[in-house]
């Protein structure tokens, strides 16, 4: 099968649509497809793409204003002649927002199968952003996924929220995760005593550090005697997250070996952003034996198995995520046990095993293309 990825993001970016686009591309590879990548230009231009297991064709982009990490695609043809050039039996839209939109436009007019991936909550970003245009942000939504053959929610939540705004044809894929390089065994002792001289517990957060995120909400926990609050991630935020969050260490962005490390070597993960239609540092954490603390909203719903993988506290409330970061802070036992409890949960969502479940999909919008032959 001939499959174009369409995404709003690709590495080097990190986020979770480009970790995504990059294991759907690795997992087609690997089953013997042919996938073929559209992304924005990264701000180092359109150079080689390292990590990238198949050909990747780079859009023009302009960083989007106030937050210049993240990439906006510019109108170009590259996108049509792609689809075209590849031979392409099937489109993947990775998050589309604005160059999938272009990915949707191309794939009708060449009369191919398209599949659509909710990754972001718009509606929800209005709402940080702008305080207003919810209702525009599902208009958006919903016009682009109709679009589609088939849209695909990562989470029960994001499959209510598409249907009831009026989505047609969903389903529910959700996300995979490497539980060989996220595991309990690389707790490390050294960087614990760096990170936590005096053997405080380390509660840690690692994504984003953007408004939506709102790491702000562990400020509760910086006052905790015998914590210490560790963030991992760069974006925005952070100049403000430095004040709102005394005490806590910022260890910047870390990818690979080295974030599977930090997350080991955490005796608590916090998240706390509201609008997580996944939430695929929860899954790591799990498969690092960390027990969680997350938002009982979108996709962590999912994933944390209250009072037995972690803790889910209502959004947007510090004095709950401080309450609950407290209880599993002076009971050591309770985190071993939520911790195991967790790896034993996420061990077999590979991402081989959700990737064969994606290439289901694909055949079932490809047999439901095919012509009624009369008999």
């Amino acid at each position: 099968m001939r499959v174009v990825i369409v995404t709003e993001s690709f590495p080097p970016d990190v986020n979770g649509v480009a970790h995504c686009a990059l294991q759907t591309a690795r997992h087609l590879v690997d089953r013997g497809h042919l996938p073929l990548v559209v992304a924005p230009a990264t701000a180092a231009g359109s150079g080689p793409d390292a990590e990238a297991p198949c050909p990747v064709v780079r859009v023009p982009s302009l960083p989007l204003p106030g937050y210049p990490q993240v990439r906006v695609a510019l109108p170009s043809r590259r996108v049509a002649a792609a689809l075209a050039d590849h031979r392409a039996d099937m489109v993947h839209l990775a998050g589309p927002f604005v160059l999938g939109v272009r990915g949707m436009a191309a794939a009708a007019r060449l009369g191919i199968p398209a599949v659509a991936v909710y990754q972001t909550d718009l509606a929800g970003y209005a709402r940080t952003y702008v305080h207003t245009g919810e209702a525009a942000a599902w208009r958006r939504i919903r016009s682009v996924h109709a679009a589609a053959d088939l849209t695909l929610a990562p989470s029960s939540a994001a499959l209510h929220d598409l249907t009831t705004h009026g989505v047609p044809r969903v389903r529910l894929w959700p996300r995979g995760v490497d539980a060989v390089r996220f595991r309990p065994d690389l707790r490390d002792e050294a960087l614990r005593r760096e990170l936590a001289p005096n053997g405080e517990v380390i509660v840690g957060y690692v994504g984003r550090l953007a408004p939506e995120k709102q790491v702000e909400l562990l400020s509760g926990v910086c006052g905790l005697d015998g914590v210490r609050v560790v963030v991992v991630g760069d974006g925005p935020a952070r100049p403000g997250l430095a004040e709102a969050l005394p005490g806590a260490v910022f260890l910047g962005r870390r990818t690979g070996d080295d974030l599977a490390r930090v997350f080991a070597s955490l005796d608590v993960f916090a998240h706390t952003g509201p609008f997580e239609t996944f939430c695929q540092t929860v899954q790591e954490a799990m498969a690092s034996g960390v027990p969680v603390v997350a938002p009982a909203a979108g996709g962590p719903r999912d994933l944390v198995d209250h009072g037995r993988t972690g803790l889910l506290v209502p959004p947007r409330d510090a004095g709950a995520v401080r309450d609950a970061v407290a209880a599993l802070a002076a009971d050591p036992a309770r985190r071993r046990a939520y911790g195991d409890a967790g790896r034993a949960m996420v061990e077999g969502r590979t991402w081989a095993a959700v990737g064969d479940q994606l290439i289901g999909h694909y055949g079932d919008v490809l047999t439901a293309r095919r012509p009624v032959v009369a008999a």
